[in-house]
């Protein structure tokens, strides 16, 4: 595997989309940022004109060759920019258990921190997404205690998420 991490491009759309299987899939990936299942490549596109301005906030595909295989995006939340968010953390579902996960969240970390300057990555995880869990632990997160619990509504269900950090070791 020659695997990279490269700008998102609209073309790429068509495939991660095709990975959201089930709207429970799709929910752990994106909470309520999309309204509706199936989200389409248009859809994607126009959350990314929307919302991904490649100054504060950033999309990256990673890819084996010409294959997409990952997408992941990087935020700064807030006003202060040693701080970045990762997040829509999804990978080829035909391909998983590879450590694809682990690697396309390690990659992004390192952009954070040698690129952005960043010394901070956190991210939210639902606490029904074990095997995200895992991959972010693998990857070097580590859980951390917030005052208020961020939960959203799924289905019919309150779904909580579980506050995720990595530092940049000095």
């Amino acid at each position: 595997m020659s695997l990279t991490l490269r700008p998102y491009q609209p073309s790429d759309a068509a495939v991660i989309t095709s990975w959201l299987k089930s709207e429970y899939l799709m929910r752990q990936w994106c909470a309520d940022r999309y309204e509706h299942y199936p989200v389409m490549p248009e859809d994607m596109n126009e959350y990314y004109e929307r919302y991904i301005d490649g100054q504060r906030s950033h999309a990256f595909t990673m890819v084996d060759g010409d294959d997409i295989v990952g997408y992941i995006t990087l935020r700064t939340p807030t006003d202060d920019p040693a701080e970045q968010r990762l997040g829509f953390v999804i990978v080829d579902d035909s391909k998983r258990g590879r450590g694809l996960g682990k690697t396309l969240v390690s990659m992004a970390v390192k952009y954070a921190f040698e690129t952005l300057g960043a010394t901070k990555v956190s991210l939210g995880v639902f606490e029904n997404n074990p095997s995200a869990i895992h991959c972010y632990e693998v990857a070097g997160f580590h859980r951390v205690s917030r005052q208020d619990t961020e939960s959203y509504e799924c289905l019919g269900e309150t779904w909580n998420c579980i506050e995720m950090e990595q530092h940049k070791e000095l």
